[in-house]
C-alpha cells in the first residue's frame, strides 16, 4: 500500500511539474488553454487550470465586427470562467490553432494566433487571438485576450495561414 501510495504521490508531482515547465514557454501556455477550453461531450472544464494560465487582473475581450458597426465586449477573468462553465460548452468545444507569429522583447510578448473552432452543433468558424503575455516567476503568464472571428467579405490574412485553411 506505501508503494502505491509513493507511485500515485510521484505521479502527481510529475504531472505538476510537467504542467509547470510547459508554463515556461509562450508556446506551452498558449497550447495548454487551448487543450482547457476544448472539450468533449460530458467533460468539465478546469477552472483551476486554466485560471493558473492568467495574470488575476486580466481581461478577455471580443471584437465583434459582423456589421457596419463593430463593438467590443470585455469581461475579467472570473466573468470568463462562469461564461466559460456554462453547460453548452459540455455539450462539446474545439478550438485548434491554424498557425501563429510571436514577437516579445524584455519579459512581454505578442502573439497573434488565428484558429479554427467548431462547437457541439456542428457551429465552425476561423479567426484571430491577441495574446499578451509578461514573463515572471520564471513562466510566462496571460495579461490580456482579444479575439474577433472571421466574418464574411473579411477573411483571415494569409499571413495568418500559412498555407493552412
Amino acid at each position: 500500500m506505501l508503494r502505491l501510495s509513493l507511485f500515485l504521490i510521484a505521479l502527481q508531482w510529475s504531472v505538476h511539474s510537467s504542467a509547470q515547465s510547459n508554463l515556461q514557454t509562450i508556446d506551452g501556455v498558449i497550447t495548454e488553454l487551448l487543450t482547457q477550453i476544448s472539450l468533449k461531450k460530458g467533460d468539465k472544464m478546469d477552472t483551476a487550470a486554466v485560471r493558473n494560465l492568467f495574470i488575476p487582473t486580466a481581461q478577455l475581450t471580443i471584437l465583434m465586427n459582423e456589421t457596419d458597426s463593430a463593438y467590443a465586449e470585455t469581461v475579467t477573468l472570473n466573468d470568463f470562467l462562469e461564461l466559460i462553465t456554462d453547460p453548452y460548452y459540455e455539450e462539446g468545444y474545439s478550438e485548434k490553432e491554424i498557425h501563429r507569429v510571436i514577437d516579445q522583447y524584455n519579459g512581454m510578448a505578442q502573439v497573434f494566433q488565428s484558429f479554427k473552432a467548431k462547437d457541439s452543433e456542428g457551429e465552425s468558424g476561423r479567426g484571430i487571438t491577441s495574446y499578451q503575455l509578461v514573463q515572471m516567476e520564471n513562466r510566462w503568464w496571460i495579461v490580456n485576450i482579444l479575439w474577433t472571428n472571421e466574418v464574411e467579405g473579411k477573411p483571415l490574412p494569409q499571413k495568418y495561414l500559412k498555407g493552412k485553411q
